[in-house]
């Protein structure tokens, strides 16, 4: 068991930090008071400013763009859309990446690396026709469009995902979608230009877990609506955010589903769990900020006539910050490992173990941090209250902690009957 990381992934790893420290963090703060300016003015804040637009360049021009693409799947990728070096990064590689990514919640997008993109791209990649990645593969590199992923839904407990209510009814060579969906990250944003959705396509004679369907759908397509932006706490995460979309009699070539028939399930294993790591990993980079937030606040506040840090158990509270964020990292690249060893249906424990440890881990740490800033912690003056508000939601998304604690749970029962 090997989590050095290769050289190589330890340069990038080390370029994206200097990146993220000298190019994205020195104007953050701007970025965020722009875009409360532009909302509070009446104006649309879910235009991409112009900001974001040159750090992405930047980026691009320095190689630090779709540093995601897996190892064995980037094929021409990787050389033609400006990735480092031309090749992709195991699990175990990308994760100190992305790392130092998640110390920014702009980063990923800076990156091309932010979900839901990533993910609609590694489906496209692995499951997507030549057709399907000319289409939409392509520009997703690019960037010159975005995605959105169309799986929750506001009338079912989509926890359980085969109890979905939304349709994907197969008619001749078209497929006719009905339902609503909610939560479809990446909905706001004006250059989304199409839909990974996962809907019902009922079949007698198969098994529950293969009665859905994933369908590319492209935004303009008539029928589909995005109802509203969704707020996570208050907060709408322009300009990518959350929307309620209404999909009504939405016809699509039968030609634009991914991989055939009821095997969405399949595909969203394979999506979920490479994702999983992502998003973990990135929490760790969150809390590592938050960490050095605290200690900076701590040692420079004074109150009754010491610094904060050396008051009512604040030291403690460090260390235990500090072994909270290495055990997490240590249990991550232990998941990573195993996906690139075994796969996602070898990695399945580990996987649902990183995604309950990680977000819980960062809420505590952030948690922490905002208490030692006081009421500047619950305002937009530091990044802790939405780098919070990230960290509580990611216990909701890709699936509630109770449902990858039963994962866990199942499995360890299961090797003990093994055993006995």
């Amino acid at each position: 068991m090997d989590f050095e990381p290769s050289a190589r992934a330890a340069d990038l790893a080390a370029r994206v930090r200097t990146f993220v420290d000298t190019e994205i963090a020195p104007v953050e703060d701007e970025y965020h008071r722009r875009i409360a300016e532009i909302r509070d003015s009446g104006g649309d804040p879910w235009q991409p400013l112009p900001l974001v637009d040159g750090l992405r360049a930047e980026a691009r021009l320095r190689g630090l763009w779709n540093l995601w693409l897996p190892a064995g799947h980037e094929g021409p990728y990787a050389k033609r859309y400006g990735t480092d070096a031309g090749a992709g990064l195991s699990n175990v590689d990308y994760a100190p990446v992305a790392e130092q990514m998640g110390r920014s919640l702009l980063a990923p997008l800076v990156f091309n690396c932010n979900a839901p993109d990533t993910g609609n791209m590694e489906v496209l990649l692995r499951y997507g026709t030549a057709e399907q990645r000319d289409q939409w593969l392509d520009p997703l590199l690019d960037g010159t469009i975005r995605s959105g992923f169309a799986m929750t839904e506001p009338d079912v407990a989509s926890s359980d995902a085969t109890t979905m209510a939304a349709t994907a009814v197969i008619d001749g060579d078209e497929v006719v979608i009905n339902g609503r969906k909610w939560w479809t990250t990446g909905a706001g944003h004006p250059d989304c230009a199409v839909f990974v959705l996962m809907a019902r396509t009922d079949d007698p004679a198969a098994d529950r877990h293969h009665q859905h369907t994933m369908v590319l759908v492209p935004r303009d397509t008539p029928g589909v609506e995005v109802v509203r932006m969704l707020p996570a706490m208050g907060r709408y995460d322009e300009p990518l955010g959350h929307g309620e979309v209404l999909f009504s009699n939405v016809r699509v070539p039968a030609s634009n589903i991914l991989l055939g028939r009821g095997r969405a399930f399949e595909i969203a294993q394979g999506r979920l769990g490479p994702g999983r790591v992502h998003h973990c990993m990135r929490l760790v980079g969150l809390a590592e900020r938050a960490l050095e937030l605290a200690i900076a606040r701590g040692k420079e506040r004074v109150a009754f006539g010491k610094p904060l840090i050396d008051l009512g158990g604040n030291r403690e509270r460090i260390a235990r910050a500090r072994i909270a964020i290495d055990s997490t990292r240590l249990l991550v690249l232990n998941a990573a490992w195993k996906l690139d060893r075994s796969g996602p249906l070898g990695a399945l424990s580990e996987v649902s173990q990183i995604k309950v440890a990680a977000p819980s881990m960062a809420q505590q740490v952030i948690d922490f941090a905002m208490q030692l800033h006081g009421g500047a912690g619950l305002s937009d003056d530091v990044p802790l209250a939405a780098a919070w508000t990230q960290a509580r939601a990611l216990r909701l998304a890709d699936g509630p902690d109770e449902v990858h604690l039963g994962l866990v749970a199942r499995i360890e029962i299961a090797r003990h009957a093994a055993r006995r």
